[in-house]
C-alpha cells in the first residue's frame, strides 16, 4: 500500500449519508490528523459555504475547518480568476455560490455580465433561467458548478444542477464549462490547496462516475469506497478500475 502525503475526500456517500456518519470516515480523518497528513474535503455541492460544510462535519465528530473544504463554487470562482481575472457575474444559485464569487473579488450583477454561473438553486424561477439565456446569447461565458442531473434527498432523487443547466444549454445551444467532478477544475483547485505532486495524493470517493473518474482525469490514484452510490457489481462492469476498493473506510490503513 502506497504512503500518501495528501488526501482528497468526497463527502456525501463517503464521509456521511444525509445526517448519518458512515463507517470509518471520522476515524480516517482522525488518523490523518495524528499522522500530520493534509486533507481536503471536495464536493460538487455549490450551495454551502466552506464554513457551513465544516460545521456539519464537526457536529458529526469529523475534524474539519473551513480551509479543509473545497466546494464547486470555490473552484468556479478560482477558475474564473485563473482564466479571466476578476469579472462581472450573473449568478444563479444559493449562498455558497454568491459567497465564493464575492470572496474571490468577482462582482455580482444583473446588468451586462461577462459570465453566467449556474449552481443549484432550490428557488429557481423561469425569470432567472430566461435572464441567463439572454446574457449568454449576448456573449457572456457560460459556467456551471457541476453537472449532477439528480441529487439524493430524504424524498428521493430530486433535480440537480445539471438539470437546471440543461434547460439553459437547450435554449441557447451553448454548452457550458463544467467545474465539478468528474471534470478537472475542482480537483485542480484542491490540488493547488494541498501543494503536493499528484503522485503523492489519493482521491477517496463512492461515486465512480464523478469521484473516481475525476481522479482518472487528474492523474491521481483513487480509492473506491462502497458505502455510497456505486455498488461492487456496477464497479465490475467498468473498464478502468480504481487503484483500491474497500467496503468501508474502516478497512483502509493510513501508511506513515
Amino acid at each position: 500500500m502506497t504512503q500518501y502525503q495528501g488526501y482528497l475526500l468526497d463527502l456525501d456517500g463517503t464521509m456521511y449519508r444525509g445526517d448519518e456518519v458512515l463507517p470509518g470516515g471520522a476515524d480516517l480523518v482522525r488518523r490523518l490528523v495524528e499522522a500530520g497528513i493534509p486533507y481536503r474535503f471536495i464536493t460538487n455541492n455549490s450551495s454551502k459555504t466552506p464554513e457551513e460544510a465544516a460545521d456539519k462535519l464537526t457536529q458529526m465528530g469529523i475534524a474539519a475547518a473551513a480551509d479543509h473544504v473545497i466546494t464547486s463554487s470555490m473552484a468556479a470562482a478560482d477558475y474564473l480568476l485563473r482564466r479571466h481575472g476578476t469579472v462581472r457575474v450573473f449568478a444563479v444559485g444559493e449562498r455558497g455560490l454568491f459567497h465564493a464569487l464575492t470572496r474571490a473579488g468577482h462582482q455580482l450583477t444583473e446588468d451586462r455580465p461577462d459570465v453566467v454561473v449556474i449552481g443549484i438553486d432550490r428557488e429557481i424561477t423561469y425569470e432567472k433561467l430566461a435572464a441567463a439565456c439572454l446574457f449568454i446569447r449576448d456573449g457572456a461565458a457560460f459556467i456551471v458548478t457541476n453537472a449532477d442531473k439528480a441529487i439524493p434527498t430524504e424524498r428521493g432523487l430530486m433535480p440537480g444542477n445539471g438539470a437546471l443547466a440543461a434547460a439553459v444549454e437547450t435554449s441557447t445551444g451553448q454548452a457550458p464549462v463544467v467545474i465539478g467532478k468528474p471534470e478537472e477544475p475542482l480537483t485542480t483547485t484542491a490540488m493547488a490547496s494541498l501543494n503536493l505532486p499528484k503522485e503523492q495524493v489519493v482521491l477517496v470517493g463512492d461515486n465512480y462516475d464523478t469521484d473516481i473518474s475525476a481522479g482518472f482525469a487528474a492523474g491521481i490514484d483513487t480509492l473506491m469506497v462502497l458505502t455510497g452510490l456505486t455498488s461492487r457489481e456496477e464497479l465490475t462492469q467498468k473498464q478502468q478500475q480504481p487503484d483500491y476498493v474497500v467496503d468501508d473506510l474502516t478497512e483502509w490503513e493510513v501508511v506513515t
